[in-house]
């Protein structure tokens, strides 16, 4: 009675994926059953990424007509096993093919007696008959430590083990298997023996077999005898069914019909089909449709001792019934310890280590490659990876690139150094524009203070306050609050503050121009000169940055891309075109500014402010033109510390260019801070 085979294919694949054994010999007997046996495991060794290392076809053992020629196999087939890298072979072959796996301790240039296993396993199918190796008392049973086998599952018959220990030998003549197999198991002879070799001990016929070995005999029913049992029983009853059908047919047919109702013995498959019985043992006993039997495998593990003997510990299961079917009963603690503590290795290439990923060889099988590092920004965390694969977008890979790490947060916080000194260096220049304010409005009808346009004066100082205060918008995670004012902010009140700068430059000019005989200029002069050139360029400001706050304004972004290792958290400022704008824009006034300022420079000194202007304006329209490069070719933080250093420089070469000198002459020179000095300059 035969299982599915296809059960035991999926088992031996199913054990090799457990393992990691992706390398694998091939031993396979040349007949029909090894051609299917090739076929069906091949296609699946395919689908499951396990190679074959080589394939190696042995005759049966039957069919081998002398000693020299088993050799000569034998030989062949052991260079295969030695020459190459796959520790883990399966055998399929027949009940005599472990005589030959024997025969492989006798090679000449063996590693037998440092190590009889040769540091290899077999994995043999369920045709392949261990228990016959007990009677061969040359065997070395550690040849085969560790062997997995596929066996057909046993079940004990009511009574079997009472037959076993209740069974005599050779009362009668005729049985001359069991008195030959008693002579070798209990090392006797028979009085009445014809062999020619006799041992010293006389054979009583009343040895016990429950004393032998499992190596030489179980007393449990074997995978096999269990097979044999089922399948008498199962002839039985269909002999019964065919000969019942048979009278039947006699008892309501003529006799001179019966000649056509005899059945013929080829027929007695079709009664087989339909058998369906349970055994002694408990068990059901019947065919499907393709006359196999729904058994499946048990995985058996062959454990030896040193005497020469054997056992098998059963260590998984293959269930034909269910979707799972392959199961293994041992932990991996208990493999290790039947495999003496290392797990066998059978592969064709070394592992490749997380961080690589495999790269085929050219010309050899997909299971023998080369290991590559992974390309940039790409990471493999498992060993043996086909290929790598990116990070999620909030991760980077590590420096082995075996993993992801997360990305931490870019932005400028006032906590750290940079922020920090930016911060402090604002609130100092806030503070010192203030004490200059304090100063000017404390001796505003002082003779410097009036000359120089008291009102613009005030209002440039007020606008350079809020100027130095614009940067602590930019510090911090950007939200959208602080992204909508940042920009807008900075844009206005540098207009107002530039607007300024070009409102006491225009001033000065038209101041002197006025004082020509016959001049039409005396009535432009005043504060409503002043006030609608303030008022005007700033309000073209305005309307720039409400168009962008209306159409497209900065909002808080997430750049993930841009570093490798950091997230940016940004202020996108929505349309580049409308910053630029605003910037274009400034650069314009200051341009103006510096060029009127540029001409006016060598007015009477008295009245001019021009020579300052002309310095500060050189200093601001330096400022911005090398910010913008260098704005564009930086990321993160300092893109921010960019800007933020770019509105404190020009701020301050406002503040120092125009308002130092007067400071310096009100504190510490203020004899020259008279309308006698004013009219000696003049």
């Amino acid at each position: 009675m035969v299982s599915n085979e296809a059960h035991q294919y999926t088992g031996i694949v199913q054990l090799l994926k457990h393992f990691g054994w992706t390398w694998v010999g091939l031993i396979v007997l040349r007949d029909e059953s090894g051609d299917h046996f090739l076929k069906n495991l091949e296609h699946l060794f395919f689908q499951n990424g396990i190679c074959s290392a080589f394939t190696q076809r042995i005759p049966s053992q039957s069919r081998l007509p002398s000693l020299t020629q088993m050799n000569e196999v034998s030989s062949s087939t052991y260079q295969y096993v030695m020459d190459n890298r796959a520790n883990i072979f399966v055998v399929y072959g027949e009940t005599l093919t472990v005589m030959w796996l024997s025969s492989l301790m006798f090679q000449p240039d063996s590693f037998h007696q440092e190590n009889a296993s040769f540091g290899k396993l077999w994995i043999v199918t369920a045709q392949i008959d261990f228990t016959i190796m007990g009677l061969v008392t040359s065997w070395d049973s550690e040849l085969f430590q560790g062997t997995i086998s596929f066996e057909v599952p046993s079940n004990e018959p009511l009574g079997f083990q009472t037959y076993l220990q209740n069974l005599k030998c050779c009362s009668g003549q005729g049985d001359n298997f069991l008195k030959d197999f008693w002579e070798q198991a209990f090392h006797c002879t028979f009085s009445n023996s014809k062999e020619s070799v006799e041992h010293d001990k006389v054979c009583t016929g009343v040895e016990r077999l429950e004393v032998l070995p499992d190596a030489v005999f179980e007393m449990q029913m074997t995978g096999y005898s269990y097979s044999i049992f089922n399948a008498v029983y199962l002839l039985a009853h269909a002999l019964h069914a065919m000969t019942s059908f048979r009278s039947l047919h006699r008892a309501s047919v003529k006799r001179k019909r019966l000649a056509s109702q005899d059945l013929q013995p080829w027929q007695l498959h079709w009664f087989l089909q339909g058998i369906s019985f349970n055994n002694s043992a408990g068990e059901r006993v019947a065919f499907n449709d393709k006359m196999e039997v729904a058994t499946g495998f048990d995985i058996m593990k062959m454990v030896t001792f040193p005497n020469n003997s054997f056992t098998k510990v059963k260590v998984g299961r293959i269930d034909s019934k269910e979707e799972q079917s392959f199961s293994l009963y041992q932990d991996r603690k208990s493999w290790l310890m039947l495999f003496n503590q290392v797990l066998p290795f059978s592969l064709c290439s070394d592992p490749c280590q997380p961080g690589y990923q495999k790269k085929k060889k050219e010309g050899e099988k997909y299971c023998c490659y080369d290991c590559a590092p992974c390309p940039e920004g790409e990471i493999s965390h498992q060993i043996d990876m086909v290929d790598c694969s990116p990070c999620p977008e909030d991760q980077y890979p590590s420096k082995k690139q075996d993993r992801c790490v997360f990305k931490t947060l870019n932005f400028l916080s006032h906590k750290e150094p940079l922020g920090m000194s930016l911060a402090l260096v604002g609130i100092s220049l806030f503070i010192t524009t203030a004490f200059v304010l304090r100063t000017f409005v404390k001796h505003q009808d002082s003779p410097i203070v009036k000359a120089n346009n008291r009102e613009l004066t005030f209002t440039l100082l007020l606008s350079l306050l809020l100027c130095f205060l614009s940067p602590l918008l930019f510090l911090g995670q950007p939200k959208k609050t602080t992204c909508f004012l940042c920009q807008s902010a900075f844009g206005i009140i540098f207009a107002v503050s530039v607007s300024c700068v070009l409102a006491k430059t225009i001033t000065v000019v038209v101041a002197f121009m006025a004082t020509k005989p016959g001049s039409n200029m005396r009535k432009w002069l005043g504060r409503k000169l002043a006030g609608s050139i303030v008022i005007s360029c700033t309000l073209v400001q305005a309307s720039i940055c409400s168009w962008w706050m209306a159409t497209s304004p900065p909002f808080p972004n997430l750049d993930m891309h841009s570093l490798t290792s950091e997230i940016i958290a940004e202020c996108n400022v929505g349309s580049a075109v409308m910053f630029y704008l605003v910037l274009g824009y400034l650069g314009f006034l200051a341009i103006i500014s510096f060029m009127v300022a540029f001409f006016a420079r060598k007015l009477p000194d008295a009245f001019n402010e021009a020579k300052f202007i002309t310095f500060s304006m050189l200093v601001f329209c330096s400022v911005w033109l090398t910010f913008v490069p260098t704005y564009l070719s930086t990321k993160g933080k300092y893109m921010v510390a960019v800007e933020i250093f770019s509105i404190l420089t020009s701020s301050g070469g406002l503040l120092s260019c125009i308002f130092f000198p007067k400071c310096y002459i009100i504190l510490l020179r203020p004899q020259l801070n008279n309308k006698q000095q004013l009219r000696k300059s003049n």
